[in-house]
């Protein structure tokens, strides 16, 4: 399995766990924010996000865990702010579907997050 693969794994099983903590905060916990309860979610998909990269997708255990995470949780805040942005704008201020604009910020974290991590964080 290549590199490229194993990060798309790794991402949809990060955003399962982002998009399922966002449901729950949006239907069951019955937040009035999709931009506020997206930003909680983005916690939980990121922490997953992270262990899965250093340990299935890149690898890097070698690496000091430390460095590698303060980069990866300065990276993947900027992409969360980006990530929330777009979701406020989207449904909280021109009133659409909270999961098309979750589709739609996941689409540009994608693209954000390979180039950052293969960049930035887990650089051999």
């Amino acid at each position: 399995m290549t590199l490229f693969q194993r990060y798309i794994l790794n991402g949809m099983a990060a955003t399962a766990v982002h998009y399922a903590v966002l449901v729950v905060n949006m239907d069951l916990l019955q937040m009035p924010s999709a931009g506020l309860a997206n930003a909680l979610a983005a916690i939980f998909g990121i922490s997953a996000s992270f262990l899965g990269n250093r340990i299935f997708v890149f690898r890097a255990s070698d690496a000091p865990m430390p460095t590698q995470a303060l980069r990866f949780f300065a990276l993947y805040a900027v992409i969360a702010l980006v990530h929330g942005a777009i979701l406020l704008l989207w449904s909280d201020i021109a009133g659409y579907s909270y999961s098309t604009g979750f589709v739609i910020a996941t689409v540009v974290q994608f693209m954000l997050s390979f180039m950052g991590n293969k960049n930035l964080v887990f650089r051999r």
